[in-house]
């Protein structure tokens, strides 16, 4: 069945191609999944806010695809002024700021099973607050994304640049950990230039740690000796790629 969460990245990268190669085809495929969450997804109301289940059918109330779904309706929301858009985008990120932790940091979703707190999942939530402010012009959430951006940097990452999966422990560490890290902290960069320096750290240990040498990225290393080699496309090559590429540009 289709997820909220690859919906909202596809559908960013198809605003993507639109906002560099203005064809407005690529802006109906953005304009076809806002859409298809408005009308296929559940929404479920909880005072002011509305959280976006991760599926349909499905009472699934998860933080990260809440978030990535709001971004997508804002975004496309800047480029159609589909005030539809625009409000649900605002409850669903109000959700997710009430249920914001005093220090700053998300579960992964409310429901008692899955109270964990992780490095990537936490990176999504901090991009799509980002792209809300950005594409609206709304800066009613913007404490809400310094205290967590503030909690992630200080709580997920080593000195060397390893990055930790769980708040509470680092291994095992996941190549998403290491992508989502580097493209979280280069998006932030114009807001804190010294994030660049955290991104390389996170790079080259990337590199030294988590990269066979024939190029690709393995999938996930449990100890010093035990590695999950498996090469995915999406989980680990694709979101590596995309990573380097944005911290490339900035140095």
């Amino acid at each position: 069945m289709p997820t909220i969460v690859w919906t909202s990245l596809i559908g960013h990268a198809f605003l993507d191609a639109y906002e560099h190669l203005k064809k407005d085809e690529y802006l109906q495929i953005a304009k076809s999944a806002c859409e298809h969450i408005l009308r296929d997804i559940e929404t479920f109301p909880c005072g002011e806010s509305i959280c976006i289940s991760y599926v349909p059918g499905l009472d699934n109330r998860v933080h990260n695809a809440n978030t990535l779904g709001a971004s997508l309706l804002a975004r496309t929301f800047s480029h159609t002024d589909n005030r539809e858009y625009l409000e649900l985008a605002r409850k669903a990120f109000l959700y997710t700021a009430q249920r914001q932790r005093q220090d700053g940091s998300w579960y992964y979703g409310e429901k008692a099973n899955i109270h964990w707190i992780d490095n990537f999942h936490t990176g999504y939530v901090l991009d799509c607050y980002k792209y809300y402010l950005e594409a609206t012009g709304d800066d009613r959430f913007e404490s809400t994304m310094n205290l967590g951006y503030e909690y992630w940097k200080k709580t997920f990452f080593l000195p060397d640049g390893t990055p930790r999966y769980y708040s509470h422990k680092a291994l095992p560490i996941d190549i998403q950990c290491c992508s989502q890290a580097i493209d979280t902290l280069t998006f932030f960069s114009d807001r804190e230039p010294e994030s660049v320096l955290l991104a390389s750290r996170v790079a080259r240990w990337t590199i030294q740690h988590m990269q066979d040498r024939t190029g690709y990225f393995y999938y996930r290393r449990y100890s010093p000796w035990i590695v999950n080699k498996t090469a995915t496309l999406h989980w680990g090559q694709a979101t590596m790629l995309c990573a380097m590429a944005g911290l490339y540009k900035l140095l």
